[in-house]
């Protein structure tokens, strides 16, 4: 029988190099640092090596992020895990210096939105024209008329900026604004019904981003919702028996953020404008994504326009000013002259109110408008949604090498047929054809493949000008459509191999004349 003495172990030679090599290795160990060897703050920022940097960025920001350092540092000391040499001068100072730089970047930055939605909520919904731009800095760099009648040299009203160039586009007889498309739903309910009934065609409550729902505007603009109809079907006669002598407004909400096919019946605006006209009422319509050009005309999905609305005899017509109109954020509000003054004069209009900035983008956007013929040269949303799938495809053709020498060994990059939208709630069903990168993990096989895709993604994102495709079936898909300009993009590339540990890739692509 073998006993308990037998097996114990017996020490080898190789055992013995082993035990001198991890003494070797425990001798080599970096020194640890104490809390004692920090610096103090003062003694640190009087540090010539910290002099530019206060110059620079002047007292107060230096030694706050210094004395945040400092302590994180001696954490770190009382933790036992401070090597020495991060208690040195200039690594403390390059600390600092990072820091700072650090704190002073936008959160609010660009990015390259290859996800294949035009007009994208999280990315900014539409990027402005140059026109805007221009307008935009032109008008904030000194005092401007907002308020300030030129001709008379009284008071003037903000309003009056856009409410002749909105009336002249959808034909309405007096416009107004505020900030956004909630908003203008929002004060019109108010205006127009508050402690009244507001009736809706059940199949129209609809909610959108944010968890914004229909029936809670209501409910925050103090008006009382009455639902008539089923979610799919709504006739006529069902306003005409909900109208009550409580009743104050009528109201129709275009479904822009969702479809139901079908058997499915819904009353236009020119049926309830009959029906509201018969019993002295107002009739608003929530467009919402606001287009105010026939999309139709341009080879795209249709999309009612406020012209549309206003001719067909609604008194209120709200739409939005960055989803198709292709401008800044902005609720406008187009109408009748009694139904705009009386919203006008509500007292949260006020509240609501547009601010310089965004009216002076919108004016410029809007005056784009006037010169049909030039606006899908001229507007960028425009412009982006009406680029040839082919001139896509050209760009993803020229892309796929330099993208492929970046992402090599690691990955493989086809170029694929893709499927974008427009976005924003706008036309849900309708989709772009378009063209892109297919970016899969060059190891066929499911394991592992979404763990390495999320980590691409994570590492577009990083970049200094982050990008943002989407996944789908295990490919990372990166949509060229809106890629206006690829050099930006190419640019990167060097970093984005670094940042997946191949640093000799992507370091001297070109892409010839499809960059643009």
């Amino acid at each position: 029988m073998t006993t308990s003495a037998s097996l114990r172990a017996v020490p080898t030679d190789a055992d013995a190099d082993a035990a001198r090599a991890d003494a070797a290795a425990g001798t080599r160990a970096a020194p640890l640092a104490a809390p004692k060897d920090l610096p103090a703050l003062d003694r640190l920022l009087r540090d010539a090596a910290l002099a530019p940097l206060v110059r620079t960025h002047g007292h107060t920001l230096v030694a706050a992020e210094a004395r945040a350092l400092l302590e994180a540092r001696r954490a770190q000391a009382r933790a036992g895990t401070l090597a020495a040499e991060a208690v040195a001068t200039p690594a403390l100072a390059a600390a600092v210096q990072a820091a700072v730089h650090a704190r002073l970047e936008p959160r609010l930055r660009g990015v390259l939105n290859l996800t294949g939605t035009v007009i994208h909520t999280n990315l900014g919904r539409a990027s402005l024209p140059p026109a805007a731009l221009a307008q935009v800095a032109a008008t904030m760099a000194g005092p401007n008329n907002l308020e300030y009648d030129l001709a008379s040299g009284g008071r003037g009203d903000r309003d009056a900026i856009v409410e002749e160039l909105l009336t002249t586009l959808t034909g309405a007889e007096a416009a107004t604004v505020v900030n956004n498309n909630a908003a203008a739903v929002l004060l019109t309910i108010a205006a127009l019904a508050r402690d009244k009934e507001v009736i809706v065609s059940r199949g129209e409550l609809v909610e959108i981003g944010g968890a914004f729902r229909m029936p809670d505007v209501m409910a925050a603009a103090g008006a009382r919702l009455v639902e008539v109809g089923t979610t799919n079907r709504t006739h006529p006669h069902d306003y005409e028996r909900a109208i009550g002598e409580r009743t104050a407004l009528l109201m129709k909400v275009h479904t822009s953020n969702y479809a139901v096919q079908g058997f499915t019946s819904a009353v236009d605006e020119a049926e309830l404008a009959r029906i509201a006209q018969a019993k002295g009422l107002p009739l608003a319509t929530d467009l919402g994504s606001g287009s105010l050009v026939d999309l139709a005309a341009y080879g795209l999905p249709r999309e009612p326009t406020p012209r549309e609305k206003i001719a067909a005899g609604c008194d209120v017509v709200t739409f939005s000013g960055d989803k198709l109109l292709g401008g800044p954020q902005a609720g406008l509000i187009v109408g009748s002259h009694e139904a705009i003054g009386r919203i006008r004069r509500f007292p949260l209009k006020r509240a609501l109110r547009i601010s310089k900035l965004p009216l002076a983008a919108l004016e410029a956007t809007l005056r784009l408008y006037l010169r049909p013929e030039r606006l899908a040269e001229d507007l960028p949303t425009l412009r982006l949604l009406l680029r040839p799938q082919a001139q896509i495809r050209a760009l993803a053709e020229a892309l796929r090498g330099p993208v492929a020498a970046a992402l090599a060994p690691r990955f493989a990059v086809e170029v694929a047929a893709l499927s974008g939208q427009i976005g924003s709630g706008s036309l849900p069903v309708e989709r772009l054809p378009s063209a892109g990168l297919a970016i899969a993990p060059a190891q066929q096989g499911k394991r592992g493949a979404g763990r390495a895709l999320d980590e691409l993604a994570a590492a577009l994102r990083a970049l200094p000008l982050p990008v943002i495709g989407r996944i789908a079936q295990d490919r990372l898909l990166l949509d060229l459509r809106c890629l206006d300009d690829a050099a930006p993009f190419v640019a990167q590339l060097p970093a984005l191999a670094r940042s997946l540990g191949h640093p000799a890739a992507g370091a001297d692509t070109e892409v010839g004349g499809a960059a643009r």
